[in-house]
């Protein structure tokens, strides 16, 4: 456990404390037990004295039961600090994910930060609580138990304090050894827990291309990998056991010679002997609960370095002192933008891009698969930070913004549109978590959804699994329409929202869009003419960079790509008509 994770501990510290407080009030009684039961041997019974027996056998009651108490509460204090320090964990991590700009979300796969969140967090916690209880035991248990011991007898004294490092070296060896296996088996359940998302996620495509036994054996090669991964490091920790076996007899047949010798020739008595028997076994299961902890400490280190990576990742993106807070309106300015997703010195996605859009207008941008499109708008709400130039909204600096107010003024329906499980009320509402039923109706007829939305039979308290699975993909699309228009943005931006929709359904989209929210600046991404042949300014990018800019007439006269996406879809349409 490092220092970073340690933070995570907070308000749980108290519980931290008492645990191995209460564990070492429960060991002081334990120890003191077989140091009683040797007076009631050596001088009660071996003295015949009834009454001695009778007061330290009560003496021995109280210590038991004064143990179990203590242990109790050691168990609900280490349950509640390991929980607890796992909650904060999940916490920490999950808010600073929100924190990531897409930049540093690229640098971990999705299924590998859910696999940080549980089954790292997951050992994280288990050898914390372990850690509290049994490693605050165990030395205190050897020591006090030693010492207990080197007042009964010098050479079993000794014994065990040759045993002891003997066994701590080897712990030490196979651990250093395991760690790196163990390392390599989580970043390949990252593989594996993606594998799985992915196909489960699309489940319908591989059923409909009947690739079910290309899942199976892809799946059955990455886990083969784990497996193979997980035995070379449990084979490693294996050697653990009977190291500790070999130590543990090698103790007791040292104690029995000792100990024999030492009762016949009558320098100790057999009561002695009983605790020295009874100090020996607590050692020993000592050090067993040390070996047993070590090996929880082993897997959990590697999940340690896996949680330390997240939470030590630096956002991209992060506001100024004295951020700006209110955007002003939707005008934007990109002068000499340059964008690379390997930042300084990578390759450009966009390159010398112009642009000055003011607010209110209705944009088109058009080019074929790969001309950045997305890349472009996507720089705006500051997904991504741009590599080269200026870009302005409302005539200050993106990266002068605070992010959130940025972000809260710009709207996006992205390619991939998701829905989230909940109503259609509670779906639409992420625009704005405030807004009355009416205002979510009123925005769901602008991107035509209301119709659909109706008919279903529990209307717009009809419940959407993950996913969005139960609505279609036009249907999807325009609930998306619906969520960002909710949030009354400055700037409203459709990266090919409205692919899914017929063209009709699209052209009243568009009239809503001029008619109801004017001042709004609109850009929309499409790869269909009609979609934005409207559009008060088009913008055509070709290789990421500006090909031409322009209204449809004019685009028509001086625009190769353009002319010829427009005549071989107008020809298109003609001929289905």
């Amino acid at each position: 456990m490092n220092r970073t994770l340690l933070k995570s501990v907070r308000e749980y510290k108290k519980q931290s404390i008492l645990t191995p407080l209460f564990v070492i009030l429960e060991v002081f009684m334990e120890v003191l037990i077989p140091f009683k039961m040797a007076d009631i041997i050596d001088v009660g019974i071996q003295g015949q004295n009834m009454e001695y027996i009778l007061r330290v056998g009560l003496q021995l009651v109280v210590l038991a039961m004064l143990a179990l108490f203590f242990g109790a509460l050691a168990g609900k204090f280490g349950a509640e600090a390991g929980a607890g320090f796992a909650k904060n964990l999940r916490h920490d991590i999950f808010y600073k994910v929100q924190d990531f700009s897409f930049k540093n979300i690229d640098h971990f796969s999705p299924s590998s930060l859910v696999t940080r969140m549980t089954t790292d967090i997951t050992n994280v916690q288990m050898a914390y609580m372990m850690t509290l209880r049994l490693l605050a035991r165990a030395p205190i248990m050897i020591v006090c138990s030693w010492i207990l011991t080197l007042s009964i007898n010098f050479d079993i004294a000794m014994m065990f304090l040759v045993a002891i490092p003997v066994l701590g070296f080897a712990l030490i060896f196979i651990s250093k050894k395991a760690h790196k296996y163990f390392i390599q088996v989580f970043d390949e359940y990252d593989v594996l827990n993606n594998d799985v998302q992915e196909n489960v996620n699309a489940a319908r495509v591989v059923k409909a291309y009947v690739r079910e036994e290309h899942e199976v054996k892809k799946f059955n090669k990455i886990s083969e990998t784990v497996y193979r991964l997980f035995t070379k490091a449990e084979k490693i920790v294996a050697f653990n056991s009977p190291v500790m076996m070999l130590v543990m007899y090698a103790v007791v047949m040292g104690l029995v010679l000792i100990g024999g010798r030492a009762i016949a020739f009558t320098t100790m008595d057999e009561g002695q002997m009983t605790s020295v028997l009874s100090y020996a076994m607590q050692i020993l299961m000592s050090l067993m609960m040390v070996s047993f902890v070590f090996v929880l400490i082993m897997i959990a280190g590697a999940s340690t370095d896996r949680i330390t990576e997240v939470l030590k990742e630096v956002p991209e993106m992060q506001d100024k002192e004295n951020a700006v807070t209110e955007v002003p309106n939707g005008d934007i300015d990109f002068e000499n933008v340059n964008f690379s997703y390997a930042g300084e010195g990578g390759k450009l996605s966009l390159k010398n891009v112009n642009l000055h859009i003011k607010s209110g207008q209705m944009i088109g941008i058009f080019g074929g698969t790969g001309s950045a499109k997305s890349t472009l708008v996507q720089l705006i709400p500051r997904l991504y930070d741009i590599t080269g130039g200026s870009l302005k909204v409302g005539g200050i600096d993106v990266r002068d913004y605070n992010l959130a107010a940025l972000r809260d003024q710009v709207s996006m329906v992205l390619q991939k549109n998701v829905l989230f499980t909940g109503s259609i009320y509670e779906n639409i509402r992420w625009g704005d978590e405030s807004a009355s039923d009416e205002e979510v109706q009123r925005v769901c007829r602008l991107a035509q959804a209301d119709g659909f939305v109706q008919e279903f039979p529990a209307g717009y308290n009809t419940m959407i699994v993950e996913g969005g699975n139960n609505v279609s993909g036009g249907q999807k699309q325009r609930l998306c329409i619906a969520r960002a228009l909710l949030k009354k943005p400055k700037i409203l931006i459709l990266d090919d929202s409205t692919s899914a929709v017929d063209t009709k359904t699209d052209a009243l989209i568009r009239k809503a869009f001029r008619e109801e929210i004017p001042d709004t600046t609109k850009i929309i991404i499409s790869q269909r003419v009609s979609s934005i042949e409207d559009a008060d300014m088009i913008i055509i990018l070709d290789k990421g960079e500006i090909n031409g800019i322009g209204t449809s007439e004019e685009l028509l006269k001086t625009n190769q790509i353009y002319r010829e996406v427009y005549e071989s879809q107008v020809k298109g349409r003609a001929e289905n008509e």
